[in-house]
């Protein structure tokens, strides 16, 4: 099969991945099951691909897919599609936390990757002009 059951038929199943989807996008982190995880990761990865498409196919369909709720379908659309605009994919990582106290399932931490700005070294060049300069004098 090309996709986890996790347990519940289709209705419920598709319910929940849209749940998961809605507050991974609305709070940029989840606390959620491992297979949940990796199951949400893809939805969450399309819906992100759908909003750099930007067109209103995409939007319909992501709109779909997320029960109508424009609140998170518009912060896709405009927040998230500018923050990875020079990503192609991989958009979400998933962090192992350990196992749960109750029943002992794996754990995993769901979120967005952040987008690190280049850092910009000193210039090293300026330094070696000036050694260079006191050297000629």
């Amino acid at each position: 099969m090309a996709y986890r059951k996790l347990g519940r038929d289709n209705k419920h199943r598709r319910s929940m991945l849209a749940t998961l989807t809605k507050q991974v996008i609305m709070n940029e982190s989840i606390t959620t099951t491992d297979t949940r995880a990796k199951e949400v990761r893809k939805f969450v990865d399309k819906m992100i691909t759908y909003g750099k498409r930007g067109d209103l196919i995409s939007r319909r369909k992501a709109l779909a897919f997320l029960h109508n709720d424009t609140v998170a379908v518009n912060k896709v659309f405009n927040e998230l599609t500018k923050r990875y605009e020079n990503r192609n994919g991989g958009y979400t990582q998933i962090l192992k936390v350990g196992e749960r106290r109750g029943d002992n399932s794996l754990m995993s931490i769901l979120r967005l990757v952040v987008e690190e700005e280049p850092v910009k070294e000193e210039k090293k060049t300026a330094k070696r002009t000036t050694k260079k300069k006191k050297e000629e004098e």
